[in-house]
């Protein structure tokens, strides 16, 4: 399974360092595609180009499903049999309709709004920590 995270933005200081080190934590390649533009409907149009064929889609969005790092892992393992498997982070406006309408799965990561460089290594912290759940790895402590 190949997993991609489509990022409305550019990372840059400590947060890319941030991103860099769960990424390479992870086991598996993880893509991770960068889509900046103009406007937002430009970057919603990327986005929507940017979603491979066959792929599991998960949206990141503050009415999202909050679950507990537990559940996250229960879903992950869940959706690893997927040919490729595709988170979406969009910009401080969001997504449009369309990408919502896309999407298999609606993700949020707690009831308060995060800006969205943060939501990425928030994810990528959340996905390699339901990679150790899944492992038996003690990395996680209830």
């Amino acid at each position: 399974m190949k997993i991609c995270i489509l990022a409305v933005g550019k990372m840059r200081g400590a947060d890319a360092a941030l991103c860099a080190e769960y990424q390479k934590r992870l086991k598996g390649a993880i893509a991770i595609k960068e889509i900046t533009a103009a406007s937002v409907k430009t970057e919603n149009e990327l986005l929507l180009k940017s979603i491979p064929e066959k792929s599991f889609i998960v949206l990141l969005d503050e009415r999202g499903k909050d679950l507990s790092s537990r559940e996250l892992a229960d879903k992950f393992a869940a959706w690893q049999g997927r040919d490729n498997l595709v988170f979406i982070i969009g910009g401080a406006d969001g997504v449009i309709d369309q990408v919502k309408t896309r999407a298999d799965f609606i993700l949020g990561l707690g009831r308060k709004t995060w800006p969205h460089r943060l939501a990425r290594v928030m994810l990528l912290e959340q996905l390699y920590r339901a990679q150790q759940i899944n492992a038996g790895h003690p990395y996680h402590r209830d």
